[in-house]
């Protein structure tokens, strides 16, 4: 009777059966045997049915707890002889060819490792790092294989941070579906090339893509330029914001050595005023209105930030931003002056942000932190092949991954 339930517990059909099970409780273990039950089997190479059973070959694989007990599958798997010639190894249907763990061990495993790092998942499921590294690769690399991107118009382009010693990899999202297409080491222009044959890979056209929203990196503009000659280039707002900040950012610096009231106040003048603390605004609020340099640089700053917040279309932008470039010339500060040649050098980029869809990378930025986040838990990623692996796993969104084995069918 207990056989029949394994059985069925774990979805096998004749001639596969649990033919034994064997419950060792001082180990704390639970050893499933499976039998394949016949004689013939259809030929994995050619697919030629009746085909007669040459041996077998004695195979383990760890699969889910049963309550407290490790569960353990064991089974002489057939390989069968064909007419074709060849003598070829049968599929477990509850596992991966080649691997060690059963296809629900996996499939938890992956979602576990989605939420901790892998050292901690790995001692939660009492396997090795190496094994559950191999597993993951293996999983992502399958999945990101059976992607389709024909329907690929808008990409968003950042670089994040892999390891210290400026070590960075190039992350191509897809703006309109919202997920990860691609990620590769290094923040040069090779590595939207090798985006832009990834593409082709997956079904999709870089001379199908029409908008790149990105920063200003040389080496993106460049690669872009090269690899999707129909896409537009539009700088997205939170890096040109993020220049502002870096430009007040550097007239405090200067002045701070002068005005000891700007000591302790960076996180203030960087941040948006409408979240500052209870204590940043009482910090700030009379700074802001001094006749300090830094007051002057932070009211051009917010004067930026507004421009982009207000909705306007590329029309009302033009105006704008040409009038807020006329004041940042004739402001005497000279991180703003930069900022506003900056500007200006980029100029069509800058004002295709705000076309019709008003481009941002704000949830690239958002995934961006998501990541960071789990490699500040995992204490970071051996290899950057990891880092990429567990950005796949978290961002890609891939369709043809596992779900987890506890996820709740809904029925109509």
């Amino acid at each position: 009777m207990q056989e029949s339930v394994f059985t069925q517990a774990l979805g096998l059909t004749k001639p596969w059966a649990v033919e034994r099970v064997q419950l060792d409780d001082a180990r704390k273990r639970i050893d499933l045997y499976v039998a394949y039950q016949a004689s013939t089997g259809t030929c994995p190479a050619c697919g030629a049915a009746d085909q007669s059973v040459h041996d077998r070959r004695a195979r383990t694989w760890r699969h889910l707890h049963f309550f407290q007990f490790e569960a353990w599958i064991h089974c002489d798997v057939p390989r069968i002889r064909c007419a074709c010639g060849s003598t070829t190894q049968l599929a477990a249907p509850w596992a991966r060819a080649g691997s060690r763990f059963t296809l629900m061990f996996e499939a938890l495993a992956l979602t576990l490792a989605r939420e901790m790092p892998v050292a901690v998942c790995a001692r939660t499921l009492g396997c090795t790092q190496q094994a559950l590294w191999r597993l993951i690769d293996a999983h992502v690399k399958r999945a990101r294989q059976l992607e389709r991107h024909e329907d690929v118009r808008t990409l968003g382009i950042d670089e994040t941070a892999c390891r210290r010693g400026h070590q960075y990899i190039t992350l191509v999202h897809d703006l309109d579906a919202r997920r990860l297409l691609f990620a590769a080491e290094g923040r040069d222009a090779g590595a939207i090339d090798r985006a832009a044959n990834d593409l082709r890979a997956h079904g999709g056209s870089p001379e199908a893509i029409d908008t790149v929203c990105m920063d200003m990196s040389a080496a993106f503009v460049s690669g872009v330029a090269r690899s999707m000659p129909q896409a537009a280039i539009a700088f997205d707002r939170f890096h040109v914001i993020q220049m502002a900040n870096a430009a007040l950012d550097g007239v405090r610096r200067e002045e701070v050595r002068t005005e000891p009231d700007l000591k302790r106040t960076r996180w203030g003048w960087m941040k948006d005023w409408r979240k500052w603390t209870r204590g940043q605004i009482d910090d700030m609020h009379w700074l802001t209105r001094t006749r300090l340099k830094t007051a002057r640089a932070w009211r051009l700053k917010e004067a930026l930030r507004d421009i982009y917040r207000s909705g306007l279309d590329e029309a009302g932008a033009s105006a704008a931003l040409t009038r807020w470039m006329s004041w940042a010339r004739r402001c005497r500060l000279e991180p703003m002056k930069r900022l506003a040649a900056t500007i200006k050098k980029h100029w069509n980029g800058v004002l295709h942000a705000f076309g019709a869809a008003h481009l941002h990378n704000g949830y690239v930025e958002a995934v961006n932190s998501l990541v960071q986040a789990a490699k500040a838990r995992a204490r970071g990623y051996g290899t950057p092949r990891h880092f990429i692996a567990m950005c796949y796993l978290i961002a890609g969104r891939l369709k043809h991954l596992p779900s987890s084995p506890f996820m709740r069918v809904h029925h109509a």
